[in-house]
């Protein structure tokens, strides 16, 4: 099992910034991919972005040159900052943290996150 806590979320301004964080603990595998995905009243969870172990990253395309994702192998953990928000950003934003080489897939509780227009 993994558990992941995440923090950051609350209300900002369209244009402001947040920075999200979550941590793992428990039976943490090595080889895996960690990161963020949102959903908005009414629609489908998506990928916001995510990173894997090796660093490599990716993007939703409503989110790229805005949001950053990076990550802390050694702490287990990963942070998106979120710059020049818009309102259409608002959503419950949801860690998660996958290894297909175990095949296992965990999520986060959510963090709301309201951009005020």
């Amino acid at each position: 099992q993994v558990q992941l806590v995440e923090s950051g979320g609350g209300l900002v301004q369209a244009g402001g910034s947040l920075r999200l964080s979550c941590a793992a603990s428990g039976n943490i595998f090595t080889l895996n991919t960690m990161g963020w995905y949102r959903q908005a009243p009414g629609k489908q969870r998506e990928l916001v972005a995510d990173i894997t172990s090796g660093g490599s990253t990716g993007y939703g395309d409503s989110v790229k040159g805005r949001f950053t994702i990076s990550r802390d192998n050694d702490k287990n953990t990963v942070w998106l900052q979120m710059n020049s928000l818009k309102p259409e950003d608002t959503a419950v934003y949801y860690c998660n943290w996958a290894s297909r080489s175990i095949n296992r897939n965990y999520w986060g509780k959510g963090t709301l996150v309201t951009v005020s227009g």
